[in-house]
């Protein structure tokens, strides 16, 4: 079984490797996947804005049965399916460790609170 999952990401700006470039986006592509693996097929981030990056995302998993494409650890992974419909999404241990999550308030996504204050805000497109 294959998912793709898309995600946008919003959030404070951030060092990206090329940074003389505003916006850059990345393909990658590649062949059959091993069951319950993901790999990033682009990813786009616009710099554009003050203190803000939007980063989009696009992951091609092989998940297993009962899984779905998902994040775990910031990072895309397959996820129990059962989190993606019920929208439960800090479930997935999203955000990297030391982070905090937390739902939006109409779960069409969620937070990741670093200890110094800074939030990313990501939401499934």
């Amino acid at each position: 079984m294959s998912s793709v999952l898309i995600l946008e990401i919003i959030g404070e700006k951030y060092h990206i490797e090329d940074n003389a470039e505003k916006n850059c986006e990345l393909y990658i592509f590649s062949g059959q996947l091993a069951a319950g693996t993901c790999e990033i097929v682009t990813l786009d981030r616009d710099s554009s804005q003050p203190r803000r990056t939007i980063a989009r995302q696009t992951a091609r998993c092989a998940c297993k049965k009962g899984q779905i494409a998902g994040t775990t650890r910031a990072r895309p992974a397959c996820v129990d399916a059962r989190i993606i419909k019920t929208k439960q999404w800090c479930e997935m241990l999203p955000c990297l460790e030391g982070e905090g999550c937390d739902l939006l308030i109409n779960k069409s996504g969620w937070t990741c609170t670093q200890p110094g204050g800074r939030i990313k805000t990501t939401t499934p497109v």
